[in-house]
């Protein structure tokens, strides 16, 4: 079940449908609202499919993609390859990526947390910390 505050905020796009797919990062899910897979696709769709290494990459990031909508109550019906691919087991978790949601095993998840928090403070100096002074 998705929440409903968040089945709330996702109003505007639920008609349009979402896809899923597992994350090139973390063993987890994405889900993408249909507009940002589209624009997404559209990047994709720049890449020569004549270089190799190109080809491998959509090939590889497309795999076990699939098309998928919140139902009338709220139900996200995950297929189940993509639910053993996450190692989804009972409890899950829904994370606000900015323009996605990542579905995470609950105790995933939580480890995946632990695992950064104690490094959080020097990466979030690394990726935000730029103070604007430096040229690009």
């Amino acid at each position: 079940m998705v929440p409903v505050t968040l089945k709330n905020q996702m109003s505007p796009i639920l008609n349009q449908g979402f896809v899923i797919k597992r994350s090139v990062f973390q063993p987890c899910l994405e889900l993408y609202p249909m507009e940002e897979w589209n624009l997404l696709m559209q990047q994709m769709n720049k890449k020569n499919r004549f270089k190799k290494k190109n080809n491998d990459f959509i090939r590889t990031f497309s795999a076990g993609v699939k098309p998928i909508e919140i139902d009338a109550t709220g139900r996200l019906l995950i297929p189940k390859d993509l639910v053993t691919i996450a190692n989804i087991s009972k409890e899950v978790v829904l994370s606000s990526a900015i323009n996605i949601i990542e579905i995470w095993d609950k105790d995933s998840y939580e480890k995946v947390i632990e695992e950064t928090a104690e490094d959080f403070a020097a990466l979030a100096e690394e990726v935000m910390g730029d103070d604007g002074d430096e040229l690009s």
